[in-house]
């Protein structure tokens, strides 16, 4: 029978996680994470915001390019350079907008004075079909005993909600948010983690496919090669 242990770690995390925040719309999505960005930069705080994608990290750069804030732009593609500029991410008044891939494995280590004023914040821009990807992007934040916030920004018109919520669900999420009435962002809250767990379940039921197509060329093939010989 095997064990399976879990190991201590190795300072307590104190990271703060908030809550999703859900807008009816793109634009109202883009436009509250300039907001969000300029006020933590305001508090002389280093911003890590994350995309989904290169076409996503341009537009918000060109959102941050008019609203005046200075960044820096990841998108996995040279990745020595980006190493660079992930690992001083963590200094003060830093933003730093990466894809998914962009400076993966690379430490980000606070600047002097930054963990009194809070440490990095970290923002997600929309949330994946995985939870293991937006677990990833929040542990950039609050690293060995340091402290860090994050949340994740995102709207009724992102892929997720599009893709793997129910045609009539997603109409009623979207009345819900765009009315504003009381318990719409615990709704929105809900359908998120409702259209993660379906597209979770439908990328295991192709890999479970894909797995049993592999086994039945393997067999095939040895049949075949069998009767050849």
């Amino acid at each position: 029978m095997s064990i399976t242990k879990s190991l201590p770690i190795n300072q307590p995390c104190i990271r703060v996680l908030a809550p999703d925040r859900v807008f009816p719309s793109e634009d109202a999505k883009w436009a509250a994470v300039v907001a969000e960005i300029g006020r933590v930069h305001a508090l002389g705080r280093p911003v890590l915001v994350g995309t989904r994608s290169v076409m996503a990290s341009e537009k918000l750069a060109q959102r941050l390019t008019e609203a005046g804030l200075p960044f820096k732009l990841l998108n996995a593609v040279r990745h020595v350079e980006e190493a660079l500029i992930v690992a001083v991410a963590g200094e003060g008044g830093r933003i730093t907008i990466a894809t998914n891939m962009a400076g993966r494995g690379t430490d980000i280590k606070l600047g002097a004075g930054i963990a009194a004023r809070g440490g990095l914040h970290v923002i997600a821009t929309e949330r994946h079909e995985s939870g293991r990807v937006d677990r990833q992007l929040f542990g950039r934040c609050a690293r060995q005993g340091d402290p860090g916030t994050a949340q994740a920004l995102v709207s009724v018109e992102d892929e997720l909600l599009r893709r793997y919520l129910p045609r009539l669900v997603h109409q009623q999420v979207r009345r819900w948010v765009q009315s504003g009435a009381p318990g719409a962002q615990s709704a929105a809250q809900a359908a998120l983690a409702l259209a993660q767990r379906n597209a979770q379940r439908q990328a295991f039921k192709m890999r479970r496919n894909v797995l049993r197509t592999d086994d039945w060329m393997e067999e095939s093939l040895s049949f075949a090669g069998a009767e050849t010989g």
